[in-house]
């Protein structure tokens, strides 16, 4: 990306790493950088310049990430396409970057996130329906910076690292629809538990009423680049080399 002819940078972001990120881009960027926003963990605060850090509940979301979202909505509403989005995405980022669709209140949100955290679920079912039930999970996020271009700097902690999943995949294509949270809801037996808000968007979305996440074909995703930049899999070669390097005979058995 040639930066003479970025007329903005805007860092935004939302992850359990969110703010050690955004202290490592201010040191590469430096006063380069127009404005950012990233939802962190409370407690996860080293010292940052530019961007603003908002402390937020995991993993079950707070006001504070419900704030700090609205805050990221606000920084992204009128960009132009030469204009360059920075997110920043770590593990932990689903629950700290919630802002429920319209009809849905925060406490609607928290009490399906345990339902699903206490069902047995994987990460990728509780995904599909965070994802659901967000304005900005599940590529969604991505659908708002147009026409800039964004890209999305991530730390996996999803084994098998699918982008749609790491926090919800915010500037991801989305494998997941509404057919598949009627699935996750109908397997867990969560008809009649999931709050009556929640269950009446995923039926209109089954209906046709609402428009999915955007999937794999769309073409807002030309403007998107999603960069692993850390996963799972390197974090267990990292420590081989250094077992190796103390003597030990190292194996890495499964990721």
């Amino acid at each position: 990306y040639d930066l003479t002819h970025v007329d903005r940078i805007i860092v935004i972001g939302t992850g359990k790493a969110g703010a050690v990120m955004a202290q490592a881009i201010e040191s590469l960027l430096g006063d380069r950088i127009t404005s950012g926003s990233v939802n962190v963990k409370s407690d996860h605060l080293p010292p940052v310049q530019t961007v603003s850090l908002v402390e937020a509940g995991h993993p079950i979301p707070d006001e504070n990430g419900i704030l700090g979202s609205r805050r990221i909505g606000e920084l992204i509403s009128d960009l132009s396409e030469r204009d360059l989005v920075l997110c920043l995405i770590s593990g932990g980022g689903s629950a700290l970057m919630p802002l429920p669709v319209s009809g849905v209140s925060l406490s609607e949100i928290q009490e399906t996130t345990q339902l699903l955290l206490s069902c047995g679920a994987t990460i990728n079912e509780i995904n599909a329906l965070r994802k659901h039930i967000s304005q900005l999970k599940g590529g969604q996020l991505a659908r708002r910076t147009a026409p800039a271009h964004i890209v999305s700097l991530i730390l996996s902690d999803v084994i098998g690292d699918p982008l749609d999943v790491i926090a919800s995949g915010p500037t991801s294509p989305d494998a997941s629809t509404f057919d598949d949270c009627r699935r996750v809801v109908e397997k867990y037996g969560l008809e009649n538990q999931l709050p009556g808000s929640v269950r009446e968007h995923l039926k209109s979305g089954l209906s046709g009423e609402i428009e999915d996440t955007p999937g794999p074909n769309d073409p807002i995703f030309d403007r998107v680049q999603n960069v692993l930049i850390a996963t799972n899999i390197q974090a267990l070669d990292a420590a081989k080399v250094a077992a190796d390097q103390s003597g030990y005979n190292t194996t890495i058995l499964t990721s």
